[in-house]
């Protein structure tokens, strides 16, 4: 049987698991990464996140899916080889692949450690590489990546904690740069999932006060008692958010479901500042008349560069900033997509991948 391009294209061999088509079913996966060059870390897979955006690629409903797909931008694992210019990392080093496998490194977003914003930046899957090939991410065997794109993993963080490199950044990353990281200030976070617990996470290491804001009260006591939230607010609830009327400086919204933003924009405090990471599929209506009033800021945030992200990994390793995951083994994938449709885990899946890929 001739083998498709996708496994001859490189000459390194590599397995994994990827969607043909829009029904988003993964399956095992024959095809290859490209030789380690110069500047190149090519290291072992042994975790890797499930993100909500890779259920999003996996049905295209971006519309920017490149089939086959493999997905994974969440990526921890083991140096096997690097290139003869490389500095940064050794054999036998954890290092971690995040959103980002490529900018163009001469933008003023690049040139200023935002590469996440560099408008020719290359994403870690489903996205054209500089050699017109397709990127595929890290529910697979190997990874093979620019130096510059790797991050150092901390010693003393788990490496099922591979969400950190998608959930971690997206959160850490708004509250240093809108100010909302000093301690003493009141954050709101919207939303309790993947995100939303690590804004908790994040802003109570800041030192700041934090309130949870959420359509379910069964999450109340997740947020006070297990992740150390001081107050909780049921976003329906017209006399709590009443009540709530300028309380807050700032606010991490993180659903990525359609939600009313005037509720939100009528508890922040003058000047605060409403920052959205999720991304709601359809346009959300903006009422200006709050901001107008308080001198309010609505803004938008996504991921972090590489300089901020091995901040983040390196301040999470000091303060023992993990994300709650369910780590599950490659062939149950399917499944855990299902449920991560349903918001059936907490917070984040990971896949034990080093342990569990089993190699057609």
């Amino acid at each position: 049987m001739a083998k498709s391009s996708h496994e001859i294209e490189h000459p390194i061999k590599a397995f994994g698991w990827a969607a043909r088509d829009t029904l988003g079913v993964l399956s095992p996966f024959n095809f290859s990464r490209r030789a380690t060059g110069e500047n190149d870390v090519q290291f072992k897979v042994l975790y890797c996140g499930i993100c909500h955006s890779d259920l999003h690629m996996l049905k295209n409903e971006w519309d920017n899916s490149k089939y086959p797909i493999v997905p994974g931008h969440e990526i921890v694992g083991v140096v096997t080889e690097v290139g003869s210019k490389v500095e940064k990392v050794k054999v036998g080093d954890n290092v971690g692949v995040g959103v980002l496998v490529g900018s163009c490194r001469k933008c003023d977003s690049c040139t200023n450690d935002l590469e996440q914003y560099c408008p020719s930046h290359i994403g870690t899957y489903s996205t054209t590489y500089y050699d017109g090939t397709t990127t595929y991410g890290g529910y697979s065997d190997l990874m093979v990546a620019n130096e510059h794109f790797v991050l150092r993993w901390p010693e003393n963080l788990p490496m099922e904690a591979a969400p950190l490199l998608c959930a971690g950044i997206t959160t850490y990353s708004p509250l240093k740069y809108f100010g909302l990281d000093k301690p003493g200030l009141n954050i709101g976070v919207v939303g309790l999932g993947g995100l939303g617990h690590m804004a908790v996470k994040f802003a109570k290491a800041f030192g700041c006060n934090v309130t949870v804001i959420s359509t379910s009260i069964n999450k109340k006591d997740e947020a006070i008692k297990r992740l150390g939230a001081n107050s909780f607010l049921i976003s329906h609830d017209q006399e709590q958010i009443k009540g709530a009327t300028s309380t807050l400086d700032g606010i991490i919204d993180t659903v990525s479901a359609e939600h009313p933003i005037a509720p939100l924009l009528n508890i922040l405090k003058p000047h605060g500042k409403l920052v959205m990471v999720g991304a709601p599929p359809k346009p959300l209506e903006l009422p200006v008349f709050p901001l107008l009033m308080g001198r309010k800021i609505m803004g938008g945030s996504i991921i972090g560069g590489m300089k901020e992200t091995q901040e983040m990994l390196d301040f999470a390793a000091k303060h023992n900033i993990t994300p709650q995951v369910e780590v599950v083994s490659m062939d149950y994938v399917n499944i855990a997509m299902k449920r991560l449709s349903k918001s059936d885990v907490k917070y984040r899946f990971v896949l034990d991948v080093g342990k569990t890929l089993k190699v057609d």
